[in-house]
């Protein structure tokens, strides 16, 4: 991130490295995970449950409440430290992770304090989210809905009549985040179906389009503004990040989208982590 930032937003930014320490250590205990996808948006969601949502462990069942949906659901591992950090689950909860009859498997899931949907089968949550902004308007709550998807997952024609529908009804109440790290399981996202240019297609649909560094958390933090009053149209948030970020050899690697480190990989992937934190901290 830029330099010049202020030291709150280094410090959140320290805070998401961390973050990707914890979801590289959930996913060597458990032998498995989604590792480069979680470790893609460990700054949008640091800074949306830091600075954004209104929501908190006590809140949770408030009809009043923000709602957040993870879309790309096999990211879970990083939704998990961000619930535990925020006091959502115990940390001690995670040592159970994809365990025999544990609640905290691969993919998010209700049955988990703090998670609103479930999610896994991509396409689904921008539709979700849809009936949950119209269900606020009609209730008269001013509750906002965000929900991440991955950009792989907009090669699912589910994902366009939902953006359709929150243009229709004029959900300015909705934000729509895109992970867009360029990757999915089998390649890169213009090889398997190119759907850019993805700010053309949105705003052809009817959204209000910001495009924004999704590693920045300054540039997070003031796109998803939460004191900004809501427009009368839906936002998309073109986040653009790096699969794997923060680790210089998952980074833009494919190998790393369902991958366990080495010991001697994790070495070099606590290190490098650990750097980042430190400068972050010296310059706060």
């Amino acid at each position: 991130m830029n330099r010049d930032t202020t030291p709150a937003d280094r410090r959140t930014a320290a805070r998401a490295m961390q973050r990707r320490i914890e979801v590289i250590d959930l996913i060597r205990a458990a032998g498995n995970g989604h590792m480069a996808g979680s470790l893609s948006c460990l700054d949008i969601l640091t800074v949306l449950y830091e600075r954004v949502l209104r929501v908190s462990p006590s809140t949770t069942r408030d009809p009043g409440r923000d709602r957040f949906i993870l879309s790309k659901g096999h990211a879970v591992e990083a939704l998990y430290v961000v619930l535990a950090e925020f006091g959502f689950i115990p940390r001690s909860d995670l040592n159970s992770y994809l365990r025999f009859g544990t609640k905290f498997v691969g993919h998010a899931t209700r049955s988990i304090p703090g998670i609103e949907q479930s999610t896994g089968a991509l396409g689904h949550g921008l539709s979700l989210g849809v009936g949950i902004a119209i269900a606020g308007r009609s209730d008269a709550l001013d509750y906002r809905t965000y929900v991440l998807l991955g950009d792989g997952e907009l090669a699912e024609g589910s994902v366009w009549e939902a953006a359709m529908s929150a243009s229709h009804y004029a959900l300015g109440n909705l934000v729509a985040i895109v992970d867009r790290n360029r990757l999915q399981i089998a390649g890169t996202t213009k090889e398997i179906l190119d759907t850019e240019p993805l700010a053309d297609k949105f705003r052809s649909f009817g959204w209000d389009v910001r495009e924004v560094d999704g590693h920045d958390v300054t540039q997070l933090a003031s796109v998803l503004d939460r004191s900004e009053p809501a427009g009368a149209r839906p936002l998309a948030v073109l986040a653009n990040t790096v699969k794997g970020k923060g680790v210089s050899y998952m980074e833009d690697n494919i190998a790393w989208h369902h991958k366990v480190p080495t010991p001697e990989e994790y070495a070099i992937a606590l290190a490098e982590l650990s750097g980042e934190i430190a400068a972050l901290e010296r310059l706060s």
